[in-house]
Formats: structure tokens, sequence, C-alpha cells
């Protein structure tokens, strides 16, 4: 653990050339970039194809809002990981960049709902059947209620709001599309699509258990959640848990231990959901879903990886770290580590990664952290920086070393 406090200000790289540093500004991010291509797609249909048909109109509403669904769904989350990271590191690094940001695939939603709902909108317009109409327009105001209020502002700020609004309107809007579709007679092929996504939607909680949960609370910030109920995800998923299942959920990263079977969860304190779990401490909690995974994963697309992380979002990290599958060099930024989150823990960080930064905040303030990640980057030789933080700093430490050539990653808060 390194700990010394004469550590000289690293230099950072010089900018990247204007066009390509604009393409690295965070408004078009690949997830945006993902929406805009589904929006264009469509609009490329409207002008080929004008004027549409009503059961053209149909199909493309049912065909963007099942992609919308699908794209969400954890198994063909897990494929579009695997695929992008097949790609050996003997690919030039320019395409593993671009392979890496696989985790944008959000873009690939927002652009399928919002195309949907136009083309629904389109579609209404076109209807004279009573019964069809109201169908139609309840269907509509549903779909607006949903998209309004997954907007990044309402989200950020009231987000068990919007999760409530988008899970029991999202199920609402699927048994309006069941009614519009048979009553529309729009024969096998939508019903066969519209059977894919209930069923895509409904996988999950055929997955709903509740199962024992064994907890260790190394101080009042954090318990570590151990599991063995039978399952022993990958590296570097994640595991949606809930003490009221129809009410909230929330998922965090799943850390198993090589050879050995269950999982561990790093639970910090961050609201009132896991302030209650931490202070109560239940016996039991429910699991759903499949194993799914997370952006820490486009790792073997590299070489070599720094990890860059503050407080909890060590936990994303410590599987991989403990996997050892692509060298790594660990910065990891805290307060009072061995007094948050135990010296079994800490322990266990260091003795994988012997020569891993590990920044005490309480004793030494804030670090830069961009500055800090480049050295270790530059240091160890890696190929890329993936960052595991808070909104902020994850944004300020991908934004800032992408702008200077430097491959980076970090969530993206699209959920």
């Amino acid at each position: 653990m390194t700990t010394s406090l004469n550590r000289q200000a690293v230099d950072l790289p010089p900018l990247i050339p204007g066009p390509r540093r604009l393409l690295k500004h965070p408004r078009l991010m690949h997830y945006n970039r993902l929406a805009a291509l589904v929006l264009t797609a469509n609009l490329a249909f409207l002008w080929a194809g004008w004027p549409l048909s009503t059961p053209t109109l149909g199909h493309a509403a049912l065909a963007n809002l099942a992609l919308a669904v699908l794209v969400r769904q954890q198994y063909v989350i897990n494929l579009l990981f695997r695929l992008a990271t097949w790609a050996p590191t003997t690919w030039p690094l320019k395409v593993r960049w671009t392979l890496g940001k696989v985790y944008h695939f959000g873009g690939l939603h927002v652009g399928g709902a919002l195309a949907g709902a136009a083309w629904f909108l389109a579609l209404a317009f076109m209807t004279t059947d009573p019964a069809l109409l109201a169908v139609s327009w309840s269907l509509i105001t549903l779909l607006a209620l949903v998209i309004g209020t997954a907007l990044p502002p309402f989200r950020s700020r009231h987000h068990d709001h919007f999760e409530k609004i988008h899970r029991f309107g999202g199920w609402t809007a699927l048994i309006l599309f069941w009614a519009h579709t048979l009553l529309s007679s729009s024969g096998p092929v939508a019903l066969m699509v519209l059977a894919l996504v209930t069923f895509s939607v409904a996988l999950p909680w055929l997955r709903l258990r509740k199962v024992d949960v064994r907890l260790e609370r190394p101080s009042r910030h954090v318990v570590l959640a151990r599991f063995d109920h039978g399952e022993t995800p990958f590296a570097g998923s994640s595991t949606a848990i809930s003490r009221s299942p129809l009410k909230e959920w929330h998922s965090f990263a799943n850390v198993p231990a090589p050879g050995e079977p269950g999982f561990r969860l790093t639970i910090s304190r961050a609201g009132d959901w896991t302030g209650a779990f931490i202070d109560d401490l239940p016996a039991r909690v429910w699991v759903k879903g499949i194993t799914t995974a997370g952006v820490a994963n486009i790792e073997t697309l590299f070489k070599k990886v720094v990890y860059v992380a503050t407080g909890s979002g060590i936990g994303p990290c410590l599987p991989h770290l403990l996997a050892a599958e692509v060298p790594s060099r660990l910065v990891w930024a805290t307060r009072d580590p061995r007094t948050t989150y135990g010296d079994a823990l800490v322990d266990e960080i260091l003795a994988v990664q012997p020569h891993a930064l590990v920044w005490d905040t309480s004793r030494r303030g804030k670090p830069d952290m961009v500055r800090l990640a480049y050295e270790a980057y530059r240091d160890f030789g890696a190929e890329a920086v993936i960052c595991i933080s808070n909104k902020k700093l994850t944004w300020q430490v991908v934004h800032g070393l992408e702008r200077r050539g430097i491959p980076a990653y970090g969530a993206i808060w699209d959920s």
C-alpha cells in the first residue's frame, strides 16, 4: 500500500486535436450516438416508405418498442458483452476502445422507446374504431408518462418514483399493447413478437426468491453481505436485491471468491434504503433475475488495465482483482480504509494488489483522481482505465482521460 506523502504532481498529456476531442464530449458519448442512430434509421424508413399504411405504422411501433425492451433483458446484455469482448488483444487499440463502450447499449433502449412512441402516436391519428381509439390514447398517455419520468432531471431527483412508474407503467403498457394487437388483428408475426417481449419481461420475475444472507458490519458505513443459495455468479456481474420486491430494487456487484461457492456484496451507506439495510441487518432478502455483466467486464479487451475506485467503488473492482484474468493496477481513494471496511477486506485486496495505491482521504484529503489515474496508467504501461466511483468523479476521470487519448470507462447511470 502506497503511503508516501511526498508524491510529485504528474503532468497530464496534452489534449488531443479539436475534431477528435469533440467526439469525446459527454453529449456525443456512444449512448447518445446509439439513440441517434435508431432515430435516424426510423426517419430513413419513413422517408423510403412514405406514405405508410396503418399496418406498417403498427409494425414499426411494435418493432421499436420490442427493441427497447429486449435490449434491457439480462441474457441479451450478457450476450452483447460476450460478443464485444471476443475481440483479441491483438486487434488495433482504436477498435477495442470502441468495443469497450458496449455498456452504452442503453442508447438503443432510449432510441427504440422514443421512436416506438412516435410511431404509435401517428397510428392513433389514423385509427377510427372507438375501442381501438380508447386503447391507443390510453397507451400514448401512459408512454408519455413513462418517458417523461425517465428524463434525467426527474430520474436523478426522484429515482424511487421513476423506478415504480417505469415498472408498473411498463407492465400496464404491455397489457394495453396486447389489447391493441388483438383488437386490430395484426397477424401472427405481431403476436409472436409481443409474446417474446412479454416473456422477456416476465423471465427475471420467474426467478424471484427469498434467500438467507449473512451480514458482517465492519463499520456503520458498510456491510459485507454473503450469499450461498446455490448461485455462484461470474466475476464482474451484478445481483439485484430487495426487501419489498414490488417497491424498490438495488443492484450490487457480485464478488465471488475463486474456487469457492457463493458470493459477497459490498453495501455502503448511500441513501435511505442502504442506510436502513446497514442499521437493521435483515436475515433474508429477495433476489431476482439473472446475474448481469457490468462495465468492468470489458477489461479482457486490453492487455493491462488500471482500476480507479473511490469508497465502496472497490466492490465492483474486487472480483476482477481477485480473478486476475487481466494484469491490473489499483488506485483506491477512501476514508480510513481499515476502519471503514475492516482489516480482512483491505488485507485481501493488498494480497492480490501489493503495489496498489490506497489513498486515505481522512488523512491526506481528496486527491486529483485524474492525475493519479494517469500516473498509474503510465507507470504500469496499461491500455485502459476503468473508473468505479460516484457520477461526478466518474465523468471527471473518464472524460479527463479520453480527451487526452486514453481509453477510459465508467458507469453512465442510465437506469
